[in-house]
């Protein structure tokens, strides 16, 4: 009883580090704007590819708009192929802040496809829903070290980050960046998992996983 409370109390106390509550004004929220890290202008498209797993993710921010929990959020897609199949298209819903610049994350729409045909949902959430609160997708400013909640979605999505690396120089096959921002993300809900992504300022996410960006830009008609 007692070695089981006191890892009770430390998982608890290991996860107090993550900051899971944001104040911030909901006025000054909005779904248009530009952090170094992470973009939010409708048209904005960033193409990453593993080519030893024949995996290919492109992030497109859409003209799209949707209002959760009295917030205009942008809506911005990824759609996952793996093998020329897709796999998931998920809708994400983003706004950022005019006065810090911080970018949070207010839910997500799923489709997990096999065979061309959609056969779930997993790890859809909202705002306001079923206790979900918004998380912090990018902060206005990376300082090194900082832990926080990206999804707050009790039982369903629990992603967290930490800043791992604020100058790094990364090359990809769109070519080299420097200032690179690195993160580790876990979540309890995956104990023991681990995954790593970078961003380039002025053009977001250029490293994931295994997957590395290979084109960014406007979208072309």
């Amino acid at each position: 009883m007692r070695t089981g409370l006191i890892l009770c109390l430390a998982l608890a106390a290991q996860d107090v580090r993550f900051t899971d509550t944001f104040q911030t004004d909901v006025k000054t929220l909005g779904p248009t704007g530009r952090n170094p890290y992470f973009i939010l202008e409708p048209g904005w498209r960033i193409t990453l590819e593993n080519a030893a797993k024949k995996e290919v993710v492109v992030i497109t921010v859409l003209e799209e708009t949707r209002k959760i929990g009295g917030v205009e959020t942008r809506v911005v897609e990824e759609h996952e192929s793996k093998d020329g199949q897709v796999v998931e298209i998920s809708r994400n819903f983003f706004a950022i802040c005019a006065r810090t610049n911080a970018v949070y994350y207010f839910g997500e729409d799923v489709d997990d496809y096999k065979d061309g045909k959609v056969v779930g949902h997993p790890g859809a959430w909202l705002h306001g829903e079923k206790n979900a609160r918004f998380g912090l997708i990018m902060p206005g400013q990376p300082l090194l070290g900082a832990r926080y909640y990206q999804e707050v979605a009790p039982g369903v999505a629990m992603d967290r980050a930490e800043i791992t690396g604020v100058g790094e120089v990364v090359e990809t096959p769109a070519g080299k960046f420097e200032n690179v921002l690195r993160t580790e993300e876990t979540t309890p809900l995956e104990p023991g998992e681990k995954s790593v992504k970078r961003y380039a300022p002025g053009i977001g996410l250029i490293e994931d996983g295994g997957c590395r960006l290979v084109k960014a830009g406007p979208k072309q008609p």
